[in-house]
């Protein structure tokens, strides 16, 4: 950094100062100056100042003998490679695979090219960035010096993307396609990012992630390229080893935590070279950190203190002189001549000692070598975190408040041992003053640090007299106390809570998705019911296809139940309705136990009705929202609710994506964690499950189209407003004619989006004439602000393609492997079809056929899937659907020894809760969850059971005064 020129320094201030704040799982509770950042995926920052980076790389690198000539070769050579080099896939495929066109790159150039990366970066800027193809390639080259991190670096990209698009974009499409199938010993794996460290970003990813290194540096260029994870999961198989979403999430976390340490060290840097602090050790230690706990156990000694500490009034008062003396010269230093009788602070010889005393105090706790002995100190010994029922709680609390924290009013663990659940627990009775936490550290620590600085690091030079001694002695002492034991606790505590609350935002996203993906129940007239007692049960019936046929409102729990049940049972057999789902909220267990004893005396007969309890939460913020008046603006709030609770069971995605993820309730102390990393963690989450589901453009609403890969609520808008302006969409092509969505928002939502090929087809026949006259006239208007749409007849006809999973990109390979195995698009999801791809894939192999379609294995699969899913293919019939009842049973019913069936509620780090019927969950403790028990058909990536999974479960206690039931897992069904 010592070698910026001074209009670079400048800019890598503005750019260091962007107002942002850190996760708090990566917040170190030492004191810091700097603002630190919240992690926020997806962020678009649009800020302009980039483009002049081009000849800031010149001006950074002048200083370079060779970078002038080897600049002009390198953007020469580079550029030719790219556009020779190139793979046996399909021309649609050029798209995918131009990721790993730096890789071969590197691989053909070797450490020629490595070595010439200061010239190269330098002139290859212009063009990093030209074309969408090209853009990844930036990423391996990009200069070095300037502060620039994370989203800035995407947001570059898509700037230039636009301004730059056309000559080079055009060359790439005409050249052949990148040759053989991922290259893993990736000669590109060195990416350089934009901030210097002393470690590679690519291995260190790797080694904290467990990726591979090759994937790692795939996926850097490919989050650069601002691709989303359900696009990057289902359409780049092949560059990223068939990783599934949750790891692609956790390396693009990893990321930014890297490239804000990155950051925030140039920001340090940057600071301590101005102040005259920065040594060339420190240096090297600054750019060693990979943690912000490592930077600021670096940076900690070179911190000052916003407010006048005791050291620096004692300063202030010109005893700093005294205290140097005392371990340089004592022989010669006299404390008595610095006592001034009027002056507080120096009027009596004590008042001196103390002064000298913090002072030594200062220097010893700011030292780095005397922190890295007790840091390593404590490494070696048992350290424990207690906590204990605080006083003034006892007076105050109420005893429910105290009663939930029974377990840690008394607890003492092993900081190494911990768990993360525990943690939380402590921190939240903490913050509620119910319970007192704090670190023990063993005295032997103490003895033995102080015998060090007295003996070791501290020992004078010359020698000391008693007095003096005594001194030194008391200031170590002090040290330790009252400045380095604080700074320990507050590093340990900071360590466990960060660790926590990631594993806390995780398991949320966890279980959110498998809650969203719940197998919806199709096909039936359902009765929701919001369950109360004054007010009355709130009915809702809602059609197969969610329409709303009737409300009502009945008094089942003030005296009036049989009456009601009349009209229950008149409104049941007259919209022919079997299915009641009842919210679990108050009343919900006398509401179960009303309408099970009904059906026990088929009372509703001739239908043979049943009920589930479906999770309500959130339904009561969703019934005052302003989506929910804008979709039903003539109900009453109360009702609405009861249409929620009913359409969870119809279709629970489309329904759930309209609650706030973390009012859904699947979390583990949510309100405790970084919120803007916990929504950002669970938007991603939701984004995933509706993209993979897929959603229907013409029906869907607009709340739905917003999750969708590549867009957002403006574009969700704009599709809705371009469908009622100019009738339904026939194909994925007319997407390029709304408003606001470019080609890279296209490319991303595209294959995620349905069209019902029945539908589209009676549309166009009904409507042929008028709609070919119709169309010319909105396109006429549009034209003047979109020149690049496309012209109005070349859209107009249906593609069978469209109601599969299979990209744009790749439909020219799927109509020649149709050829190829001589069918038909309009056979799509025929048993026919599935027979003829069989046959050939059983006579050619799967590898076979895809080399004779120039295309690579994972592309030729999801093309042989999204020809054979039979029509209408939803991904979560395989997953859990609600479970129906008729009976009930009661807490008090349960006997030590019972087996029962129950669905899965929630997931946390210390077990499972599950819904056995009896209105109180019981908890299966995750030592009961072995690897033994659990499904060997679900694949999974731990041994975590999710929301919505029907288990076999044998009741271990029932603590009836508690509401506690303990479970055993015996079998997951």
């Amino acid at each position: 950094m010592s070698s910026l020129p001074r209009r670079v320094k400048s800019e890598a201030k503005a750019l260091t100062s962007e107002d942002d704040e850190l996760p708090s799982f990566l917040n170190s509770s030492s004191e810091s100056e700097e603002e630190e950042e919240e992690w926020e995926p997806k962020s678009k920052i649009t800020k302009k100042p980039h483009l002049p980076k081009k000849n800031e790389g010149k001006s950074k690198k002048n200083a370079a003998a060779r970078s002038a000539v080897a600049g002009k070769k390198g953007k020469k050579v580079t550029v030719k490679e790219e556009m020779d080099v190139s793979l046996p896939i399909a021309a649609a495929e050029s798209n995918r695979m131009q990721l790993l066109k730096p890789k071969e790159e590197d691989a053909g150039t070797k450490q020629k090219t490595l070595n010439q990366k200061p010239g190269v970066t330098k002139k290859m800027e212009p063009n990093s960035f030209q074309g969408k193809n090209m853009s990844l390639e930036s990423d391996e080259k990009p200069s070095t010096s300037i502060p620039v991190v994370g989203n800035p670096v995407k947001h570059e990209k898509s700037e230039q993307d636009f301004a730059f698009d056309e000559p080079p974009f055009k060359k790439i499409k005409s050249t052949a396609c990148p040759e053989g199938k991922p290259v893993k010993s990736l000669g590109g794996n060195k990416i350089k990012e934009e901030y210097e460290m002393n470690w590679d970003i690519v291995q260190t990813l790797s080694e904290i992630t467990n990726v591979e290194p090759w994937v790692c540096a795939n996926l850097i260029r490919l989050f650069k390229e601002e691709n989303t994870i359900p696009f990057i999961a289902r359409y780049r198989k092949e560059l990223i080893n068939n990783l599934e979403a949750d790891a692609l999430r956790e390396v693009q976390q990893t990321l930014e935590e890297l490239r804000t340490v990155a950051k925030k060290t140039h920001t340090v840097m940057q600071k301590l070279k101005k102040e005259g602090k920065l040594s060339g050790c420190l240096l090297t230690a600054l750019l060693n950190c990979r943690t912000l706990e490592e930077l600021d156990h670096v940076t900690a000694p070179y911190k000052t203190g916003s407010k006048g500490t005791k050291a620096q009034r004692a300063k202030q008062l010109g005893l700093e002189p005294a205290a140097l003396s005392l371990l340089q010269n004592p022989m010669e230093l006299n404390l008595f001549s610095y006592i001034r009788p009027n002056i507080k602070g120096l009027s009596t010889i004590q008042e001196v000692e103390a002064g000298v005393q913090h002072i030594l105090a200062d220097i010893f706790a700011k030292d780095k070598d005397t922190l890295d002995f007790i840091r390593k100190l404590c490494q070696q010994r048992y350290i424990c975190i207690q906590s204990a029922l605080a006083k003034v709680s006892s007076k105050n609390g109420s005893e429910k408040d105290i009663d939930k924290f029974q377990l840690y009013h008394e607890f003492s663990c092993n900081i190494r041992n911990i768990q993360h659940h525990q943690i939380l627990a402590i921190n939240r009775g903490e913050n509620l003053k119910i319970l007192t936490v704090k670190v023990n550290i063993p005295d032997g620590v103490k003895n033995e640090f102080c015998w060090w600085c007295v003996n070791e690091r501290w020992r004078p030079k010359q020698f000391l007299k008693p007095e003096l001694m005594r001194i030194l002695r008391n200031s170590v002492e002090d040290a330790y106390k009252r400045l380095i034991y604080p700074l320990l606790c507050r590093e340990f505590r900071s360590k466990l809570t960060s660790d926590a609350e990631k594993e806390s935002v995780m398991m949320f996203g966890r279980n959110l998705r498998q809650l969203l993906l719940t197998s919806p129940v199709r096909g039936r007239t359902l009765m929701g019911v919001d369950p109360g007692y004054k007010h009355g049960c709130k009915l809702a019936i809602i059609s197969p296809t969610s329409q709303i046929l009737h409300t009502d409102v009945v008094y089942l729990h003030s005296g009036q139940g049989f009456r009601e049940a009349e009209k229950i049972k008149r409104l049941l057999l007259q919209y022919n309705c079997s299915t009641v789902v009842i919210g679990n909220g108050t009343a919900c267990r006398e509401t179960e136990a009303y309408f099970a004893d009904l059906i026990m005396k088929k009372y509703f007969a001739p239908l043979d009705v049943v009920y589930c309890i479906v999770s309500e939460a959130g339904a009561s913020i969703y019934s005052v929202s302003p989506e929910a008046s804008k979709e039903m603006p003539d109900l009453d709030p109360n009702l609405r609710s009861a249409v929620s609770i009913a359409r969870r069971v119809q279709d629970p995605l489309a329904e759930l994506v309209k609650i706030e993820p973390k009012h859904i309730g699947v979390g583990m102390y949510q309100h405790d964690v970084s919120q803007t990393l916990l929504k950002a963690t669970l938007d991603s989450v939701v984004e995933e499950c509706v993209s993979f589901v897929g959603v229907d453009i013409n029906i869907c609403s607009e709340i739905l189209l917003r999750h969708i890969a590549g867009l957002n609520a403006n574009r969700a808008k704009n599709i809705i407003e371009w469908r009622e302006k100019n009738g339904p969409f026939i194909n994925r092509e007319q997407l390029k004619e709304v408003k606001g969505l470019g080609p890279k928002s296209f490319q991303q939502c595209a294959g995620f989006i349905r069209f019902n090929q029945e539908y589209i087809k009676t549309f166009c026949s009904s409507k042929k004439t008028e709609f070919g006259s119709h169309a010319l006239l909105p396109k006429a208007g549009a034209q003047g602000k979109k020149k690049s749409k496309p012209t109005p007849c070349a859209s107009r006809q249906p593609n069978p393609l469209d109601q599969t999973c299979i990209h744009p990109e790749s439909y020219s390979i799927a109509l020649r492997f149709l050829s190829f195995i001589g069918g038909n698009v309009n056979d799509i999801g025929k048993p026919d079809m599935q027979q003829k791809v069989t046959a050939v894939i059983q006579k050619e192999g799967l590898e076979g056929t895809a080399t004779r379609l120039n295309t690579t294995v994972h592309t030729l699969q999801l093309i042989i899937d999204g020809l054979t899913q039979p029509e209408g293919f939803d991904i979560r019939t395989d997953f859990d659907k609600p479970d129906f009842k008729r009976s009930i049973v009661c807490l008090e019913d349960l006997s030590v020894g019972a087996v029962l069936t129950g669905k899965v509620e929630n997931a946390t780090p210390f077990g499972v809760f599950v819904d056995i019927g009896v209105g109180k969950a019981g908890l299966i403790p995750v030592r009961n969850i072995t690897e033994a028990k659990l499904s060997k058909v679900k694949k999974r990536r731990s041994l975590g059971l999710g929301p919505g999974e029907r288990v076999e479960v044998k009741v271990l206690n029932v603590d009836i005064a508690r509401l506690r039931i303990t479970l055993d897992l015996i079998r997951v069904l």
